[in-house]
Order: C-alpha cells, then structure tokens, then sequence
C-alpha cells in the first residue's frame, strides 16, 4: 500500500531545502498547482530562468500525470548545492509497458482527458527531455515513481 513516501535519490549532496507537495489525483481542480508552486520558490532562490524553466516543466508534466490517472500523489523537492531533485509518487493505475509509455504520442487518456485538453502523449517524453537524470519504475495496480534531477 502507498505510504506516500519517496524514495531517496542516489545523491549524497548535503539538502539545502526539502519540501513535499501533495497531490490530488483524478481531478484536475488543481492542475499546476504545485509545479506553479516550485517554479516561485526556485524563482526566491535566484537560479538561473532556465533550471527554473526545466524544473518547472518536469514537475507539471509528472503533476498532470498525477491528475490524470492516479488517485493520488506526492512531489517532493529537494535543493542541493548542485541539482535540483524532484520526485513524483502516485498510487495509482501503474504503467504495464514503459517503454511503449515513454514513446512520443503514445497516451493511454481516456476521451474526458482529451477533452480537457491533456492526453497528447508528451508527458513522460518531455519529463526525460528536460531532466539531466531520469528514472522511472512502476507497478501495474500501485503506482509509479519518478525520480528527475536537473544540475545546476
């Protein structure tokens, strides 16, 4: 059973700043919620506009995904001295085929989140995209976990 805790990342840098985002899932009320959330306070912490950017991007993509097929989740941020760590955990549907999930344009939304303008197939593609690391495990009926990093 999910109990909402993340896995550590395999970084041993000292944590600056560690905060944890919950996420609701099989709604999109608040969609962009927390990634909004991270962008201000990487923003506060003056990194450059493009890790921000990154960061920014990485954490609504797996946000959306949160929203979209899990019944819930958890981001977590943590600031090191030369990356920024993010990581996604849902209890959710899992994904049976990562690497057929990992294809551009490949989606397994239903037609109400298509509807809703989501579904397009990019998320997981774009997270690895704007990430230095990514990982991703996942198991059909309990979830899945991203683990994303950008260096600064």
């Amino acid at each position: 059973m999910w109990n909402g805790s993340p896995r550590s990342v395999t970084s041993h840098e000292t944590v600056a700043y560690e905060n944890s985002f919950l996420v609701a899932g099989k709604t999109f009320k608040n969609a962009g919620k927390v990634s909004r959330q991270i962008k201000t306070l990487l923003q506060k912490m003056k990194f450059p506009k493009e890790v921000v950017r990154r960061a920014a991007i990485v954490t609504y993509e797996a946000e959306i995904n949160i929203c979209s097929y899990a019944e819930r989740g958890r981001i977590v941020l943590r600031v090191k001295p030369k990356e920024i760590s993010i990581e996604a955990t849902d209890e959710g549907q899992g994904i049976a085929d990562i690497e057929l999930a990992m294809k551009e344009g490949y989606s397994t939304a239903t037609p109400r989140i298509v509807h809703m303008g989501f579904g397009a197939g990019m998320g997981l593609a774009n997270i690895k995209r704007f990430s230095d690391v990514f990982r991703i495990t996942s198991e059909v009926g309990k979830g899945t976990h991203l683990e994303m990093i950008i260096h600064v």
